[in-house]
This record gives C-alpha cells, sequence and structure tokens, in this order.
C-alpha cells in the first residue's frame, strides 16, 4: 500500500509540472513592460569606476516617457562606460527593445563607440561587477546605427567574457556580424532576442532571425572565469541578468517588454 501511495504521489507531482510548465503558462503572463515609461524603479545602475546604484552624472534618466542615455553632464567620459540591469534573471524568454540613436557622441568616446550601444543578456549581476569593470560578463546583442554611407548591420553578437558555438564550432571572435541591414539616422528600431537557456539565441529583426548561436558559455581565459564558474563547473549560461548599455553615444529606449518562455520549466 505505501508503495502504491509513493507511486500515486510521484504521479501527481509529475502531471504538476507538466502542467505548470506548459503553454498555458506563458499565454497567462503575455508580454511583462520592464520599463514602465515612469522612473527606473526595478532596475539597478553600475557604471565603471562608482559603486553599485550611483547614476554617476544622471547617464541614465527617464524624460518623455523614454529611458534615455545622456552624456550633457559630461566634460568626458573617461572610461566610465555604465549598463543598466533589471531586477529579475531570466532564462527563457522573448525580449522585444525599441531603441534610436541621437545626438553627439559623449567627448572622449573611442572611435568604435559612434553610433553604438547593446542589450546585455545571460549577465553577471551588477553587485558582482568588479569597482572598475568596464563591461559586464555577458552575450552582448550589439545595436548599431549607420555612419555616413557606410553599412553597419545592427543586431551583431559580442562576447565580454564569453564564447558561443555556431554550426557546431567554438566562436573565439569578439563580435560576430549579423545578417541585417543597415539603420541611418534617428529612426526608431525594434529589436527581439529569442533566447533558450543555454541552448539556442536567436536576433530578430523585421520579424527575420538575422543571426543565431548556441551553447553561450563563460570564457576560460577571462579573469572572472573561476568567480563565476558555478560549484558544478558548469561553464554554460542558462541564464542571466538583463541590462542596457552606455557606451558613450545617446540613446533612447521606448520600450523594453519581456515574454517569458517558462524560465521554471524542466527542458
Amino acid at each position: 500500500m505505501k508503495r502504491i501511495i509513493r507511486t500515486l504521489t510521484l504521479g501527481y507531482f509529475v502531471i504538476f509540472l507538466l502542467y505548470s510548465c506548459g503553454p498555458k503558462k506563458v499565454k497567462n503572463e503575455g508580454w511583462v513592460q520592464l520599463f514602465n515609461g515612469k522612473d527606473l524603479a526595478d532596475w539597478t545602475v553600475k557604471i565603471s569606476g562608482f559603486p553599485v546604484g550611483e547614476n554617476y552624472k544622471n547617464t541614465f534618466r527617464v524624460e518623455d516617457s523614454l529611458l534615455k542615455v545622456r552624456y550633457d553632464q559630461y566634460d568626458s567620459l573617461d572610461g566610465h562606460y555604465g549598463h543598466i540591469f533589471f531586477k529579475t534573471p531570466y532564462s527563457h524568454y522573448r525580449l522585444r527593445v525599441e531603441y534610436r540613436f541621437v545626438g553627439e557622441q559623449c567627448p572622449g568616446g573611442p572611435q568604435w563607440a559612434i553610433r553604438n550601444n547593446g542589450v546585455m543578456i545571460h549577465s553577471q549581476s551588477p553587485e558582482s561587477m568588479e569597482l572598475n569593470q568596464d563591461f559586464p560578463v555577458s552575450v552582448e546583442v550589439q545595436l548599431l546605427g549607420g555612419i555616413g554611407n557606410e553599412e553597419r548591420p545592427t543586431m551583431n553578437v559580442c562576447t565580454p567574457g564569453t564564447n558561443i558555438e555556431m554550426n557546431g564550432k567554438l566562436i573565439t571572435d569578439h563580435c560576430t556580424l549579423s545578417k541585417s541591414k543597415t539603420y541611418y539616422g534617428d529612426q526608431w528600431v525594434t529589436a527581439e532576442i529569442e533566447v533558450h537557456g543555454d541552448s539556442v539565441i536567436r536576433h530578430i529583426i523585421d520579424g527575420k532571425i538575422v543571426l543565431e548561436y548556441n551553447k553561450p558559455q563563460l570564457d576560460e581565459r577571462d579573469a572572472s572565469y573561476q568567480k563565476l564558474l558555478p560549484p558544478d563547473g558548469n561553464k554554460l549560461l542558462r541564464n542571466g541578468y538583463i541590462a542596457l548599455q552606455a557606451e558613450s553615444f545617446p540613446t533612447d529606449f521606448r520600450k523594453v517588454e519581456l515574454l517569458n518562455l517558462g524560465d521554471d520549466c524542466p527542458e
């Protein structure tokens, strides 16, 4: 009788998991607005050279219902790269961001950062970053704008402290270009990122997949590798924080929304 009870209990538990992790959960949650259009509630700032939570020279701000990256109070960038992190780490989700580049680059910003920003996924927490760390260990969805007549695809992937795989091959290059077209001027661009834990990540723009890669993982060559490696020694990145960059060029974000694809579900 005890064996029967244990078997029934296990069966009910499995059924509970199946129903709680199925498509019904996603449908009920729908798209969640990570940026509320009013303030920076639920977001944490980390700027290189300053402690967590210090929004140096009001770099990140909310004006006109937009989340803005601004440098009007800076004399020079001086290497103060910044990031603003949402409070919750995620694993399986679809993220939609609407952005545009505006104005002029901060004095002292590097040439490569002109009309350049990014969305960090599978990131370490802001609290775990070193005081003078420029970029969190993460996978960066690089956002680029056109310069003159130069073709510059957006939605590329860069890998600060990480590596990825493509077509079964480990990619150790810092950045890999997407197949997107170039977006010029100050037009709004809608970028989507589809993340499936430590398996597949897709970059989507205008409804088309412009980049796809697999197995995001910690880079053994990076100084933070041992610090961030979990106790089980698995270097694959299954989840992490989402962050928006401040990389020296003024940028507006008018929408940051997320569709949870079932973070709490077993793969």
